[in-house]
């Protein structure tokens, strides 16, 4: 069966970047976006939820500049400043061994990242509502997903905000840093369902 995991990396192309919503303007990562996102990916309260942690900024703007991270990564502005970014992944479904020659790609994971100081004014519901609205009808795709460790409930409640729907509970699944064995969610939503205040 062919590779079905494996991220589009010119998918982002399509799309007129940048997106503007009334508040935020979402665009491709940069290079030279690095110190802005560390900035706050660096600090406790974010980089507990974060897959990967970075201590030291050197180490973080090279893994920031690897083509496949810019591939995937958007950047969240408002008025100029950097507030979050977020995490796009077009991929293939998957598909049995004699139907992957249909048109593909069709699904994609998305994620992530806000700092403090800008949370709880609503730009994280506003920016994933605008990321879904490019998924589903610049990008042409069926079906978003979202993961989270069960214990990041703002996350996972931003996912039901946006009308994603509870797709599994694992348990025990996801190996945290300093947790260890902890639950992890999975939500989706398909391009035919109604989305949360959109």
């Amino acid at each position: 069966m062919a590779d079905t995991t494996d991220v589009r990396q010119d998918t982002l192309d399509r799309v007129d970047w940048p997106v503007a919503t009334p508040r935020l303007v979402l665009r491709r990562a940069l290079p030279e976006d690095a110190d802005a996102l560390f900035a706050y990916r660096s600090l406790p309260v974010v980089d507990r939820w974060l897959t990967q942690r970075f201590t030291r900024v050197e180490e973080w703007r090279a893994h920031h500049g690897e083509p496949d991270r810019l591939a995937t990564t958007l950047v969240v502005e408002r008025d100029g400043d950097v507030v979050g970014d977020l995490y796009l992944a077009v991929r293939d479904g998957w598909a049995q061994q004699d139907v992957v020659d249909r048109p593909r790609p069709d699904e994609a994971e998305i994620g992530w990242a806000f700092a403090p100081s800008h949370q709880g004014h609503g730009y994280a519901t506003e920016a994933v509502r605008a990321l879904l609205r490019v998924c589903f009808e610049d990008l042409g795709l069926r079906r978003v997903v979202a993961n989270a460790f069960a214990d990041n409930e703002p996350s996972w409640r931003l996912m039901e905000r946006v009308g994603m729907r509870r797709e599994g509970v694992g348990v025990r699944d996801s190996l945290h840093r300093d947790l260890g064995w902890v639950d992890g969610v999975t939500y989706a939503l398909l391009a035919d369902e109604p989305r949360g205040g959109a």
